[in-house]
């Protein structure tokens, strides 16, 4: 009664010498009731469009921004120079960036920095290839401003969040929600009527002259190209 023995030795050589691939077939072809259905391949592919859709939404809003910025390159002549953002540090997310270009490529000490939107804020010290931006969110800048509907003049002083405040110099003046703020159209440390961003807030008691809570129109949360301009 060997052949039971010999029949076995026979599988065992057929699944050896196939190197498994009777075995797979017989899985496969058992558990092929449980394999997933249409459903899941729907799931699937409504993955894949959607990952398709942001993509095409990702690039289309980074074509527009580089588009306004050869925009504001082109307005500008040849006084501005296109710079990355290469370094933020998260401790100092509202005090300074350094950006990659320097005095190589004649960036200087005071320029002004700009993002799409408006004046985001002043090299502070330059490298031969990197410069130092002092944001107008930084709790040392002060930069002089101009309130244009009301015709005052005014102090944005950074006080290290993503708002500034506005002080005004004289008493009465009016501003109000809403108003637009602007570098002074006699600047001569900032190129003039450069945009800023608008007054969100008015505080009338504050002492010695009202102050404003002022929203930056310049991304400066989340800006990764700016512009360098001389005044």
């Amino acid at each position: 009664m060997a052949w039971p023995w010999l029949a076995l030795l026979a599988v065992f050589g057929a699944v050896r010498l196939s190197k498994g691939a009777a075995v797979i077939d017989a899985y496969a072809l058992l558990s092929r009731p449980f394999w997933p259905g249409t459903a899941q391949s729907d799931w699937l592919r409504s993955a894949q469009d959607l990952d398709r859709q942001v993509r095409l939404q990702q690039l289309e809003a980074d074509n527009r921004r580089l588009r306004g910025l050869l925009e504001l390159d082109r307005a500008a002549g040849s006084a501005v120079r296109g710079a990355p953002v290469i370094s933020r540090q998260a401790g100092g997310w509202w005090q300074q960036l350094v950006i990659g270009r320097g005095a190589l490529q004649g960036v200087r000490s005071g320029d002004a920095v700009l993002a799409p939107g408006g004046l985001l804020g002043r090299v502070a010290s330059v490298t031969p290839t990197t410069a130092t931006v002092l944001l107008l969110t930084d709790s040392s800048s002060r930069i002089g401003v101009w309130v244009g509907r009301v015709r005052h003049h005014g102090l944005l002083v950074g006080v290290g969040t993503s708002r500034p405040v506005l002080r005004f110099i004289e008493r009465d003046v009016g501003a109000r929600p809403g108003d637009l703020v602007t570098t002074s159209p006699a600047s001569t440390l900032l190129p003039p009527n450069l945009t800023i961003g608008v007054i969100q807030r008015v505080n009338e008691q504050a002492v010695p002259a009202p102050e404003a809570v002022v929203q930056l129109s310049a991304p400066v949360h989340a800006v990764d190209w700016v512009q360098v301009r001389r005044p």
